[in-house]
């Protein structure tokens, strides 16, 4: 590929969410994320396809620039404040990245609090009084920080809350603030509506739905996906809570999302053992679930 010609860098940051919790723009990912990235990287083309692109870890940019010159455009697995600041050093113009103003909105929508008006029984609570009062009302909690990654930032609880837990609820509200504070049900399985809502010519969120994703977590790490077609996951889980999800959420996106964001959405649900449905993450950027799906080739900037 000459260095003239139009492509797209696609750049691969799965340490995203952590940047997010942290919020600074200097912040340092562990070592561990970062060889992730750069092993990883393959995962943007599955995605987007490998015409008129090419992708790499952020810390391979600079080679990049110095190999193709500078890319007609910059799609990121996701964007924040430490992903910006590291292009601009490896020598990505600013014109091509977002502005500080809308990394800082995508922050805010990306708080975990956004989401509760679809959640039902989940509270955002700013002291630890609010959480034990949670406690004694539904007995086994999961405590979530408003941002986190990699599994961190989450941590459940029974009964009563023990000096950990209260110890756990103070950092984070003397970290981010508050604590978001949900109900633990029985989990049967986990799906996501993937969602890439274009920057402009949206008549319909439902238009924008990319399809569906099965995965399974752990203690609510994420450990893989389903590589399955839509309509044996609309078998697996069922048309009805597919539907129920999308009524749901569809209006939220419209209303909450779409007016400021553009680029990928990822919506996890999840089914308890007793059938009933719950919209559970929201996710504004790539994920495991559209490399699984890989249908995204069609998207340009």
């Amino acid at each position: 590929m000459g260095a003239t010609s139009p492509q797209r860098l696609l750049v691969y940051n799965p340490e995203h969410d952590l940047c997010l919790a942290n919020g600074n723009s200097h912040y340092v990912p562990p070592r561990s994320a970062l060889l992730r990235a750069e092993r990883g990287a393959h995962y943007m083309l599955s995605i987007y396809g490998s015409a008129d692109a090419e992708a790499c870890a952020a810390s391979r940019v600079q080679q990049f620039v110095a190999c193709h010159g500078l890319p007609r455009c910059v799609i990121a697995w996701g964007w924040d404040a430490v992903l910006k600041e590291t292009l601009l050093k490896q020598g990505i113009p600013a014109g091509l990245l977002p502005s500080d103003d809308y990394i800082g909105m995508l922050r805010q929508l990306q708080h975990r609090a956004t989401l509760l008006p679809l959640k039902p029984g989940c509270r955002l609570a700013a002291t630890v009084a609010e959480v034990a009062s949670c406690m004694d009302e539904y007995g086994h909690l999961v405590l979530k920080a408003p941002w986190s990654g990699a599994g961190r930032g989450l941590r459940w609880a029974s009964h009563s809350l023990t000096p950990h837990d209260e110890m756990w609820v103070a950092k984070t509200i003397a970290t981010q603030g508050s604590v978001v504070v949900e109900p633990r049900r029985a989990i049967e399985l986990e799906f996501a509506l993937e969602y890439m809502l274009p920057e402009s010519g949206m008549s319909r969120v439902g238009e924008c739905l990319m399809g569906y994703s099965l995965f399974e977590a752990k203690g609510g790490v994420y450990t893989s996906n389903k590589p399955l077609p839509d309509s044996e996951i609309e078998s697996i889980v069922g048309a009805d809570a597919i539907d129920w999800c999308r009524r749901q959420v569809e209006p939220w996106i419209a209303a909450t999302v779409a007016p400021s964001y553009h680029g990928p959405l990822g919506i996890d649900c999840y089914r308890t053992t007793d059938g009933q449905v719950f919209v559970s993450e929201h996710n504004m950027r790539h994920t495991m679930g559209m490399v699984a799906h890989g249908e995204c080739a069609s998207f340009r900037c």
